[in-house]
């Protein structure tokens, strides 16, 4: 059962950091800034402090900045679950 639990823990951590990551590029191609640059970043940053950054260094406002990240945040899940299917938990029982 441990190994099991385990097992689910690491593969729904794996997928919130595919969807940070991709949710990151997306928001990078949006705002026209370095891709590479701004996923590095989310080892640094939380998602907040991040969303700071952009806004400070586009030049856009925090609420509009934070609104399309939630969008991009979106989109990367509907990507990822096409690609690796729905990280929903299984039971352990």
């Amino acid at each position: 059962m441990r190994k099991k639990e385990e097992f689910e823990s690491s593969r729904l951590l794996d997928f919130e950091f595919r969807q940070r990551a991709r949710a990151t590029r997306l928001l990078a191609r949006w705002v026209g800034c370095d891709e590479a640059a701004l996923v590095r970043d989310i080892a640094s940053f939380g998602e907040q402090e991040l969303i700071e950054k952009v806004a400070a260094g586009s030049g856009r406002s925090l609420s509009e900045v934070a609104a399309e990240y939630s969008r991009c945040r979106t989109l990367a899940r509907q990507q990822l679950i096409e690609e690796r299917g729905d990280p929903t938990p299984y039971r352990l029982g």
